[in-house]
């Protein structure tokens, strides 16, 4: 009854096959190699599945005679890279080469375990020829380590191929039977694939349970076998399918090695490249910050800029020939900010009665909101423009913020201490050596901005947002020794009258001060030669 039931699966496929791999050496005692030609049913029959088990007769399938039924070489240039045409016949005991005429030597006695393939009963030969499989290929892989063996329906196999339909008439010539061998296969399971796409009645159905990966491997042999209809399929079941990165790589390989009719790929070829020049990724980033800088959703906005650094970071694997970010468009941004930053602390200033006396009433909370966000905002813009190179701008703009500065005396400390976020940030990359800007600019951002942050290091310390105060007051140190020592003794005074009175309300700077007494009064100046 099994017998039964596999020959008449083999009717309706129109094909079977069979396949073994060469062992490496006589010595290894689980290998799995094709069986000993002295034990061949005589007539030639081909090895295909019929049967299993530990009780089942082992034949070799009768060496392929070196005439011109066995073809070496292919009538189109289209197995370029899948097919290494010189013969190579490898002995079942070693790798290296051997005389295809001299007798191959006599195997080790075969272990006590299931047989690779199942060789066909001598009374079913005739019933194969019947069935329509009357030609036998043999694929060898490109090491010769891998060998298929095929019995198929030649009618089949010559309509869907023209490779194929070119090698039958030099196969047939011999007699005993079509035989085609095809040696140096490169990718010998994919070859296999797309000869059973052949016989397949639903390929895509079929071709959806090989999955992407399988399909696009079915894909570049049927292009080098010039079999139209596997093309056509495989490329209607990729383009309808998800594909993940590894795959996305492997079609592009695909593409760029073989040629496909335009009107069939351009769906696919939609999916891998646009088909219009396109905006580049400089300028859609810039409008991605933009839109993360405008929007309302906190959560939402904290993960997008997530994204947005991933995508920017030097280790990225997007950051792929980025040539930088349009500088112009970011400041633009960074502009927009500022000037939403310097309207709701003028908001703030305002008077809280109408001319009427009529109290103003405002929602503190709000605005608080309101001014972290837009601090949020120039922070981590600030950030990007550090990471690229292009943030000795962002010193000069917030540097020259002199009403930001007046008004921040008179806000409430409950939200002003949101521009001291932004001031610390400024201090921590110029002390860490990160921007780098002429001395009048510093000396500048330091007359601005350095005795809101000694008011503010309180609230900084308090409501820190992931800032690292110590950084800080390392940081700040660094960047006001890079000032000249005159006014390096203008800030450090301000600054210890500030300790004194405040002490861990005030960034500590005593490793900083100390640094500067010593250059001002403990080492001697040594005047250069010439001078009077």
């Amino acid at each position: 009854m099994a017998d039964y039931a596999g020959r008449h699966l083999r009717r309706r496929a129109g094909w079977c096959c069979s396949f073994a791999g060469v062992p490496q050496s006589p010595d290894h005692h689980h290998h799995r190699s094709l069986p000993s030609s002295a034990n061949a049913a005589p007539g030639g029959g081909g090895g295909g599945f019929v049967g299993a088990g530990a009780n089942a007769r082992k034949q070799q399938l009768p060496p392929i005679p070196k005439s011109p039924s066995s073809f070496h070489s292919s009538p189109s240039s289209k197995l370029a890279g899948l097919i290494d045409y010189p013969r190579r016949i490898l002995s079942p005991g070693r790798v290296s080469p051997i005389d295809p005429d001299a007798d191959p030597p006599p195997l080790p006695p075969p272990p006590q375990q299931p047989a690779p393939f199942v060789a066909v009963r001598e009374e079913e030969e005739g019933e194969r020829e019947a069935e329509g499989l009357d030609l036998r290929l043999c694929l060898r892989g490109r090491d010769g380590g891998c060998v298929v063996v095929m019995e198929l329906d030649s009618a089949v196999l010559c309509e869907s191929s023209a490779f194929f339909a070119a090698m039958a008439p030099a196969s047939a010539a011999a007699g005993g039977g079509k035989r085609i061998e095809v040696d140096g296969v490169e990718n010998v399971a994919a070859f296999r694939d797309a000869v059973e796409l052949m016989f397949e009645a639903d390929p895509l159905r079929w071709l959806a349970r090989a999955g992407v990966s399988r399909a696009i491997g079915v894909l570049e042999v049927a292009s080098s076998i010039m079999f139209d209809r596997g093309i056509r399929s495989c490329l209607e079941y990729i383009e309808v399918v998800p594909w993940n990165e590894n795959e996305e790589e492997k079609l592009k390989n695909v593409f760029a090695r073989c040629t496909f009719d335009e009107a069939l790929s351009k769906d696919v070829l939609a999916r891998l490249r646009p088909r219009h020049k396109s905006s580049s990724s400089e300028d859609l980033t810039v409008q991605l910050i933009q839109s993360v800088t405008s929007s309302t959703n906190n959560g939402a906005r904290k993960d997008m800029q997530s994204l947005i650094n991933g995508l920017l970071s030097k280790s990225s694997v997007y950051q792929k020939d980025l040539s930088g970010l349009n500088k112009g468009s970011l400041y633009q941004i960074c502009c927009s900010c500022l000037n939403l930053l310097v309207e709701l602390f003028k908001e703030d200033s305002e008077p809280k009665c109408h001319p009427h006396g009529v109290l103003k009433v405002t929602d503190s909370k709000t605005k608080i909101e309101r001014v972290s966000k837009q601090s949020e905002n120039l922070n981590w813009l600030f950030e990007i423009l550090v990471n690229n190179d292009m943030a000795e701008n962002f010193v000069e703009l917030w540097a020259n913020q002199d009403e930001l500065v007046r008004m921040h005396e008179q806000a409430s400390p409950m939200f002003r201490y949101e521009l001291s976020r932004i001031s610390a940030n400024v201090f921590i990359a110029l002390g860490r050596g990160k921007v780098q800007c002429p001395s009048d600019l510093r000396s500048q951002l330091f007359r601005g901005w350095f005795t809101p942050m000694l008011m503010d290091f309180g609230w900084l310390q308090r409501c820190s947002k992931g800032l690292d105060t110590r950084v800080l007051e390392e940081s700040l140190g660094q960047a006001l020794l890079t000032l000249p020592l005159q006014e390096q003794q203008s800030l450090f005074e301000e600054w210890f009258q500030c300790f004194a009175s405040s002490g861990t309300e005030c960034p500590n700077l005593s490793k900083a001060f100390q640094v500067w007494w010593r250059r001002s009064f403990v080492r001697s100046w040594v005047e250069p030669c010439g001078s009077s």
